[in-house]
């Protein structure tokens, strides 16, 4: 492990102490001035994720010093921060993960959090600030929920003989497919008993790990939304893998990425997706 256990146990922590400060108290509160755009119009930015993603760089530099910060509003300014991923050991930062629906008065957001080393992750965090609780992981050594008081449960995914497609549930950010792949992949996910979008990766990844669905799929690699919720969903003894086969690492940038409850549900849903796969 990169850090000892005091220094999670601070980690996770300021994570409270931030979210209880800076996320809730503006929850369903923003002024006018509060909110932003960025790359489009339902692109958000709130003056809470730029002031919690401030204090858990602060953090970062007290509890983990000469570790980079890789923030994903810091990256929205430059680009280049995102580098230091495949080199040196960073803290990735979502400080309000799902934006859009904090903005907009629901209360599905969450706060997340990874180290990697080496480009691996080796530990990962998401936080539900509303439920003052969280799902973590440490590499190679499992993974847990964690409620308020400190009650812990060993997160593992049961066995699920004779999976079908026609009974499996998942989250697809179908919205961020384009054109004929869009498509087409619309077409592939009837198959599936359910697929919808949280727009809030951190609580899709939650459910996930919780064995509430059986799979995500997503186009889009922000390392701030995927690392932790990959590494938390393989401890549990899931599988994290790019379509192409290609395991998931936080400095892989292209690609679709396929995380499921186990071996064989990822391989029912990589064949069922595949052919909407355009050439990228």
């Amino acid at each position: 492990m990169i850090f000892s256990q005091g220094v999670e146990a601070k980690l996770i922590a300021a994570v409270r102490q931030v979210a209880s400060e800076e996320i809730l108290p503006r929850f369903k509160s923003l002024g006018e001035g509060d909110i932003a755009t960025k790359s489009r119009a339902d692109d958000l930015v709130t003056v809470a994720d730029r002031e919690a993603e401030r204090r858990l760089t602060e953090v970062a530099a007290s509890l983990l010093p000469g570790v980079s910060v890789v923030g994903e509003e810091a990256v929205s300014d430059d680009a280049s921060l995102r580098d230091a991923i495949d080199t040196n050991t960073c803290l990735i930062v979502d400080p309000v993960d799902g934006t859009w629906n904090f903005a907009n008065g629901l209360a599905t957001f969450g706060v997340i959090l990874s180290v990697s080393h080496e480009g691996k992750t080796v530990w990962g965090m998401i936080y539900d600030p509303v439920g003052d609780d969280w799902v973590v992981a440490t590499r190679g050594e499992g993974a847990r929920f964690v409620r308020a008081d400190g009650a812990e449960e060993l997160l593992r995914f049961k066995d699920r003989p004779g999976l079908q497609a026609e009974s499996s549930m998942g989250y697809v950010h179908s919205y961020l497919f384009h054109g004929d792949e869009r498509r087409r992949l619309f077409a592939r996910l009837a198959e599936f008993h359910k697929t919808d979008a949280l727009r809030c990766s951190a609580h899709e990844y939650r459910l996930l790990a919780r064995g509430v669905v059986d799979f995500c799929v997503s186009p889009v690699l922000n390392p701030w939304d995927h690392a932790a919720g990959c590494l938390i969903v393989e401890e549990a003894g899931g599988v994290a893998r790019m379509l192409s086969g290609e395991p998931y690492r936080p400095t892989v940038r292209s690609g679709r990425l396929v995380v499921a409850s186990s071996e064989a549900m990822w391989n029912m849903v990589a064949s069922t997706i595949s052919g909407a796969e355009s050439s990228i």
